[in-house]
């Protein structure tokens, strides 16, 4: 039975009526998902959840808020409807400007500092020297390392490199 109103004109507010009144009753049971559509459960207290985790009310909040940002107009920080425009500046460096590392210096076994013979006589007496000390333990292993170092050094001496100040036999 259900209870009648006062504006019925039926008895006072409360109180039941004689007759019985079909009533239809909704009640909200499941919906679904506003970012993936999946069913989102809802029991019936409180505000039906629009969302089924907080990552996807989370992903939603930053779109509208993306999209509110994108509308406003740039001076208030929204985003620019010109087309990207780039300027780049190009460098063209002349093969002579290339610039090589320059070679670290290299040290001794005793950690004192490594010159280079300054001379050719020097060159001729480090090179016998080094003729004399192939057996030593500390040349010995690394002897072919140092042989094709040898011929790679002795090819570059018999290819006719000019001397400094002359002229390239090929140059016009």
């Amino acid at each position: 039975m259900t209870k009648m109103r006062p504006e019925d004109g039926q008895g006072k507010p409360g109180q039941s009526a004689d007759r019985e009144t079909p009533t239809t009753r909704e009640r909200l049971v499941e919906r679904t998902c506003a970012w993936c559509g999946k069913p989102v459960a809802y029991s019936g207290r409180g505000r039906p959840p629009r969302y089924c985790t907080a990552a996807h009310r989370r992903r939603a909040w930053e779109l509208r808020t993306a999209q509110d940002r994108a509308e406003r107009p740039v001076g208030d920080g929204g985003q620019s409807r010109a087309p990207v425009r780039e300027v780049v500046q190009r460098t063209v460096l002349q093969e002579p400007a290339l610039a090589r590392p320059a070679p670290r210096p290299a040290q001794r076994l005793s950690e004192q500092p490594y010159t280079l013979p300054e001379d050719a006589v020097e060159w001729v007496e480090a090179l016998a020297a080094l003729r004399r000390d192939v057996t030593h333990p500390r040349i010995y292993p690394f002897r072919e390392q140092v042989a094709r170092a040898c011929e790679r050094a002795a090819l570059a001496l018999r290819a006719g490199v000019p001397e400094p100040g002359q002229p390239e036999s090929g140059a016009s």
